[in-house]
């Protein structure tokens, strides 16, 4: 399957089970960087979760899938600059930061939002009524699953723009994957170079503080095992499968579940709290991402 692949309308038994792998996948990262922030620098965890990652793929990448050209590579570097550089670390270094688990997923799960913003000017892909009021009862859902964590940690303010430039960064590249047509590429070879580009990036962007290099340790390896297999993988696969299968905004709207699935699994792993507030939200946000998911009636 290939960028060339036009997104399907209509009802498909496929996207359900692919959203909620979807969901599942993408909490993990915020997960993964939680649990290893305490012990490791924020770009050390990025880097050698890129790095990681787009090693495993290089020989299935080189070996499987259309040919790479040069076309092919600076259209990846892009993506890979835009959705896994800015992105990865706008939302994890604002965690490191100290902001609350729970406040970094809701603004970054703000990226269907985003994306509708952008995919207007820049494709003419306007929402319909049923995608707004599905976006605007996702976006109150989701503030109400968040609330809680908005109290938690004492963050400088200036830390609440770097996941908000991630996101912005990350629905641009997707954005600009619809508008531009990209060269054909495989899912693989689009997760490897993307992956390269950010480690390469992020290799530079340690430089001043010290380089990239860990504390070899059990628990950091099996932390980058975590995000390399589910949130890499996992998470970025699925992305770009249904982004392939399905429209940018319908896509992208099932990450409104992200929040929720990361304060249960937060609540879990860190003792974060829970509250019949963050339940309603719940199911609110999923009454949201049903109804902006739906088939656009205009």
């Amino acid at each position: 399957m290939t960028t060339r692949t036009a997104p399907r309308t209509g009802f498909d038994a496929a996207f359900p089970l692919l959203a909620a792998l979807l969901v599942l996948t993408w909490s993990t990262g915020f997960l993964g960087v939680r649990g290893l922030s305490d012990s490791t620098p924020i770009l050390t965890i990025l880097f050698w979760r890129s790095l990681v990652s787009g090693l495993i793929l290089l020989p299935f990448a080189l070996r499987y899938g259309p040919r790479l050209d040069a076309r092919a590579l600076a259209e990846q570097a892009l993506f890979g600059t835009l959705g896994m550089f800015v992105y990865l670390g706008g939302f994890s270094l604002a965690i490191g930061q100290g902001v609350p688990t729970g406040l970094v997923a809701l603004i970054t799960d703000m990226l269907p939002l985003g994306v509708a913003l952008l995919a207007g000017p820049i494709l003419g892909q306007h929402l319909g009524r049923r995608g707004w009021l599905g976006t605007a009862i996702g976006i109150a859902g989701v503030a109400l699953v968040s609330a809680e964590g908005l109290r938690l940690g004492d963050a400088p303010l200036w830390a609440l723009a770097l996941p908000v430039a991630g996101t912005m960064a990350f629905a641009l590249s997707a954005v600009l994957q619809r508008k531009l047509r990209p060269a054909s590429v495989a899912v693989h070879q689009s997760l490897c170079l993307q992956c390269l580009t950010a480690a390469a990036l992020f290799a530079l962007a340690a430089l001043p503080f010290g380089g990239v290099a860990p504390t070899p340790t059990a628990s950091f390896a099996a932390g980058i095992g975590w995000l390399v297999l589910f949130a890499t993988f996992g998470g970025y696969g699925t992305y770009y499968l249904c982004l392939r299968r399905y429209p940018a905004p319908q896509v992208t709207a099932v990450l409104y579940l992200s929040p929720p699935v990361t304060l249960f699994a937060a609540h879990l792993a860190f003792g974060e709290p829970l509250s019949p507030l963050m339940l309603i939200g719940t199911a609110i946000t999923l009454a949201g991402v049903m109804l902006a998911a739906g088939p656009a009636r205009g």
